[in-house]
């Protein structure tokens, strides 16, 4: 067994120690199903639907359906959550709908991405591996786990609240980053599939103004939803908050910014476009001019 899978294998139990610690604090106050906290049995079905599919995935050694497992368990745990909730009201149908809408639009395009190109490059040293792979399964559940929790955590509270403010604040907050996500998607969709951009960076449309204009949309949502969350939250609920933290972290310091950054420097280092597009356009938050 080589260090990395080693290292793997170590850091499944530590996930699972997290999910259970986010799990403990998440469920005080909140509503509970034959004694048993609504949002802890969000979080361990969200690792349990991770480890059914990593089965026959490590056998095929394929990646095929990491990203859609992910979008799947956000779609069946929240609506689990809003079923076993202590009654509906605007508030927890707001959430739910929110995160359904973003999880199926953001499946669907991951899905369609991986099945034109036929793998995922992310996977190629690790599907081969069954402690790095299980191990990428059980970090999904608690990625899961941790970017919905400020939404699972109030649509399972006890504590309800007419739709106010923040609800309103929040929902426009997750519209302007729905709609920015969905628009830098296409957009960089559209370019990759015209044959002269062969071999070239995106740079116009919203990527003129941000390097990574879909993973500022995709933080501006998380904080929308987490501002919608913030009124029925209560005591050690307030543990939901680090939900759009944690999002930002992970797109900014983790796998996303970093590692599109990385990769961008290899292929297009050096050129005096590339190298006058970084200079010129910000990392993440969109300029306006």
């Amino acid at each position: 067994m080589t260090k990395a899978e080693r290292q793997s294998l170590a850091a499944v139990p530590l996930v699972v120690l997290l999910a259970a610690a986010l799990a403990a604090a998440g469920s005080q106050g909140g509503a509970t199903v034959g004694g048993v906290p609504v949002f802890a049995v969000a979080v361990a079905v969200a690792f349990i639907i991770q480890w059914l599919v990593f089965v026959p995935s490590y056998l095929a050694r394929t990646e095929r359906f990491f990203d859609l497992t992910g979008s799947i368990t956000y779609i069946a745990v929240t609506l689990g959550v809003l079923l076993l909730a202590p009654g509906w009201d605007a508030r927890r149908v707001l959430l739910a709908v929110l995160v359904l809408v973003w999880a199926v639009r953001l499946g669907t395009f991951l899905f369609g991405r991986v099945s034109r190109s036929g793998a995922d490059d992310r996977f190629d040293e690790i599907k081969g591996s069954f402690p790095r792979f299980l191990a990428v399964w059980t970090i999904q559940g608690l990625w899961v786990s941790v970017t919905a929790a400020a939404a699972w955590i109030a649509i399972s509270a006890s504590q309800q609240a007419a739709i106010d403010v923040f609800a309103v604040v929040g929902f426009l907050l997750w519209a302007a980053g729905f709609a920015v996500e969905v628009i830098a998607d296409r957009q960089k969709s559209q370019f990759r599939a015209d044959p002269a951009n062969r071999g070239r960076f995106i740079s116009t449309g919203l990527w003129s103004r941000s390097r990574h204009p879909n993973y500022f949309g995709e933080i501006l949502l998380w904080i929308g939803i987490a501002v919608i969350a913030l009124p029925v939250l209560q005591g050690w609920q307030w543990v939901g908050m680090v939900s759009p933290v944690f999002v930002a972290v992970l797109i900014t310091r983790v796998s996303g910014v970093p590692l599109l950054e990385a990769k961008a420097d290899a292929k297009w280092g050096g050129q005096p476009d590339y190298e006058e597009y970084k200079r010129t356009t910000p990392v993440l938050v969109p300029r306006l001019r």
